[in-house]
């Protein structure tokens, strides 16, 4: 591979840069698209919008889900909103702001065509939902209701409660359904993808292991679409769901897919804080919840009152002391640090003082209980039922957990990585976010992909680059699966007497505190040392059932930590050689006197994309990021 493909930004004003590329994007006739096959992998708001879509449009698609259903997609477990800005502005907002507040907010580390992009078509998304039947909550005279996220000074953040991902996926799935009854669609369940099948450098098709009966399956199409989400779980305890994996992503990078940013990864600031040594996740509390919590420590090191027993005066509001403008609501990587900082200095509560609080006391006391309990219900009572406390009477405990990656698979402006054929969708790619996601943002970028860009340019694809017909017993197939079976033969073979679950609590271990909220070049040197040794354990002394037949869970554990292990080391190159701070990155040599990130403009203004190297070396390219619209400038939030 010569360095990155182009990535096909549009030029000019780039305020009508997408519909100039969309009305010159080439279309295909309704018959035609009826002898074409689309395969789409993943089935969350990215995936099952995108394949209702092209359904609709005419084509054949068949859709791999490794749920049961679609509707247990992580996409359901977002809380608080999605983003955008309504035709009829609130506090003043625009297109303009979002898309400035959404390039300042992943610091200048992304590219800014598809930042407007994103904005541009984010009221699009809302009229295309609540058309949907999406129950937004409404203002008493039946407007739509917003509130604020983090990383903006305006309240643009539609929401369902605190259950949005939920709502907005049904809506999906909905429309999903809708063509599997009509036949537009073929849904296989529990099916997880292992290998991507390449014919002459084009994506043509997948290998997936199927989780019921343990067959190996090859699936073909004229394109592929990959919407598997994130990889978070490289840390093991994180907000994700506990089967979220990475290795649809990590076997296309494999295969030639460039890997941008992987240590862009970002950490939430409220979330429950592990229970025990042998929690396997960890729960989010709603970024929403900093509109009426206040985020505070008592001032006293040491001071283990009940936090009704600590006066106000005794009390250090510590963001609102720090960013006077922004409050509780600066983005995550800032309350993310903050919070870890006062808790390392000794300063936390709760057990191991590895808490901070979240306090509703003052939002119940001006707005009612009544007000509070109607907004974040659900929410409120996930925290009693976990914790045991009740957040009407007593302060939340929260702490920072990893809960996105904003690093993914390399995309140009048409989402299409590096191996032609192969889109990539939603959080599983590298587009707008850059160093840090704005909360609320996820869902707006997994719906703009799903329902508005993959539709246009997937098709824009198909009609410059016809494919011929590939059987499933084509010789690519057939290497791909006896990879695959090879693969699996390796890891049953083993024998060992640790199980994998043992592994992968190490592996977070290790990254979450050589690659977490904040790095260092000798912790990442002596994290790439461990990790080495550490895999080398898993590869000599992994315990896996040996059944071939029927579900083994065992190896679908292994299978993904496997992954995990080679995803991790990616993680730590990358992180080792960008040499500042921005966002979530956070270098703990490259910081200002009052500890925030000092970017370095002059050497790394770009998206590093990372090539797979045969020999175990990956070879790093880079993407120049220009900026006309919006320089870039010191991101603060004080």
């Amino acid at each position: 591979m010569n360095g990155v493909p182009d990535p096909r930004v549009p030029g000019g004003d780039i305020a009508a840069a997408w519909q100039r590329r969309r009305e010159s994007l080439p279309l295909i006739s309704p018959l035609r698209k009826k002898s074409l096959q689309l395969l789409v992998v993943g089935t969350g708001l990215a995936g099952s919008s995108a394949a209702a879509t092209l359904a609709e449009q005419g084509y054949r698609v068949k859709v791999l889900s490794f749920h049961d259903s679609p509707r247990r997609a992580h996409s359901v477990a977002a809380q608080g909103g999605i983003n955008a800005a309504r035709s009829v502005a609130v506090d003043g907002d625009s297109v303009s702001r979002l898309f400035a507040d959404t390039l300042r907010g992943g610091d200048f580390r992304a590219r800014e065509a598809g930042c407007h992009r994103l904005a541009e078509i984010s009221s699009s998304i809302i009229d295309t939902c609540v058309a949907q039947g999406v129950p937004f909550a409404r203002e008493y005279g039946g407007t739509l209701a917003t509130r604020s996220f983090g990383g903006s000074l305006v309240s643009r953040t539609f929401y369902a409660r605190g259950q949005t991902g939920q709502q907005l996926l049904y809506g999906a799935y909905q429309a999903l359904m809708r063509q599997v009854e009509l036949g537009g669609i073929e849904l296989l369940t529990r099916r997880d993808l292992l290998d991507l099948i390449i014919v002459d450098g084009v994506a043509r098709g997948v290998v997936c292991r199927n989780l019921l009966s343990g067959e190996l399956e090859a699936h073909t199409a004229d394109a592929v679409l990959l919407a598997s989400g994130g990889y978070s779980n490289v840390y093991f305890l994180s907000t994700n769901a506990l089967k979220s994996n990475a290795s649809a992503i990590w076997q296309a990078h494999r295969k030639g897919a460039l890997f941008a940013n992987p240590c862009f990864t970002q950490i939430h600031p409220t979330c429950i804080p592990s229970g025990d040594a042998y929690q396997s996740k960890l729960t989010l509390m709603s970024e929403s919840l900093r509109n009426d919590g206040r985020v505070w420590l008592p001032l006293a090191l040491g001071d283990h009152r009940q936090p009704s027993e600590i006066p106000a005066e005794e009390r250090d509001y510590f963001l609102e002391r720090q960013y006077p403008a922004y409050g509780n609501m600066v983005p995550r990587d800032v309350a993310s640090r903050r919070a870890r900082e006062l808790c390392n200095a000794g300063q936390g509560v709760g057990p191991g003082n590895r808490s901070v609080y979240l306090d509703l006391q003052d939002a119940i006391e001006r707005q009612g209980k009544d007000v509070i309990a109607a907004r974040y219900g659900n929410l409120l009572q996930m925290y009693e039922r976990i914790s045991g406390d009740d957040p009407f009477t007593t302060p939340m405990r929260i702490y920072p957990a990893p809960h996105y990656t904003m690093g993914g698979l390399w995309v140009d402006y048409h989402l299409m990585s590096s191996v032609p054929g192969l889109f990539v969708l939603g959080e599983a790619n590298y587009s707008e976010h850059g160093a840090n996601r704005l909360g609320a943002s996820a869902l707006m970028q997994g719906l703009a992909d799903g329902y508005f860009i993959a539709p246009a340019t997937v098709t824009a694809w198909l009609a410059g680059n016809p494919t011929p017909s590939i059987p499933s017993d084509h010789p690519a197939c057939l290497e791909a699966l006896a990879a695959v079976n090879k693969r699996i033969e390796r890891l049953l073979k083993v024998k060992g007497s640790q199980p994998v679950d043992g592994f992968h609590r190490q592996l977070g271990h290790l990254m979450i505190d050589c690659c977490g909220i904040s790095r260092n070049a000798q912790g990442l040197r002596d994290g790439l040392a461990e990790l080495e040794t550490l895999q080398q354990r898993f590869e000599a002394d992994v315990c896996v059932s040996a059944e071939r037949v029927g579900p083994n869970p065992e190896l679908e554990k292994a299978l993904r930590v496997d992954d995990f292990f080679a995803l991790a080391k990616l993680m730590l190159l990358d992180a080792l050689a960008r040499e500042e701070s921005c966002g979530a990155h956070f270098r703990e040599e490259h910081q200002t006197p009052d500890g925030e990130a000092r970017r370095d403009d002059q050497h790394f203004a770009h998206i590093a994309a990372w090539e797979h190297g045969n020999d175990g070396k990956p070879i790093r390219h880079v993407e120049e990021l220009a900026f006309t619209a919006l320089q870039p400038s010191t991101r603060s939030y004080r």
